[in-house]
């Protein structure tokens, strides 16, 4: 397993093995103890997600939990291609207001972790999309929140036009507008 840090704080690209042969490929796509080693301070997953796209171009996003119901999450792309965000919103990180956007597809089998105080969304780059995540809070409805995937205060290049979106995401604030708070614990 690689672990690769990103340049947001806390947050890693993880690169499974995949062993195959002409019967096909088998990987390994958790190992606690692998992360572990790679110092990240791996939380119990208590919940896995699983979302389909029937669309290019959809965009979900930007999203979080409050706390004390943030969330770690580990996406993977599981079938088709995203464009996975995160930006980091943690009052007091040294990358505080900063974005990144990496590539997952079922093809590159690589993961994304990102630590609690992230908001988070993706888009599709082809039909038929399905993500697949751990999170180590169940979800609470009042504590779901979304902000403007396109907040200027981000600056998030997504690389697409005209997206399709929830009407959650479609009425989503302004992060300066929502009451979205996260502090950076270092």
């Amino acid at each position: 397993m690689n672990i690769l840090k990103t340049e947001l704080e806390g947050a890693y690209i993880i690169e499974p093995q995949v062993f195959g042969d002409s019967r096909g490929w088998f990987t390994e796509t958790f190992s606690e103890k692998k992360l572990k080693e790679a110092g990240l301070n791996v939380p119990v997953f208590v919940q896995d997600n699983q979302s389909y796209s029937a669309e290019r171009g959809i965009v979900r996003g930007l999203h979080c939990q409050l706390d004390p119901f943030c969330q770690t999450k580990l996406i993977r792309c599981t079938r088709g291609e995203i464009d996975d965000v995160i930006v980091d919103v943690r009052e007091g990180s040294p990358t505080y207001m900063k974005w990144i956007k990496v590539r997952l597809t079922a093809e590159n089998f690589r993961q994304l972790y990102i630590p609690q105080g992230f908001l988070h969304g993706f888009v599709t780059l082809t039909d038929h999309v399905e993500v697949q995540y751990k999170v180590d809070n169940y979800y609470d409805k009042p504590s779901d929140r979304s902000v403007r995937f396109d907040d200027p205060a981000f600056g998030v290049d997504w690389g697409i036009r005209g997206p399709i979106l929830s009407e959650k995401d479609k009425n989503a604030p302004l992060f300066r507008d929502s009451d979205v708070r996260f502090i950076y614990r270092g």
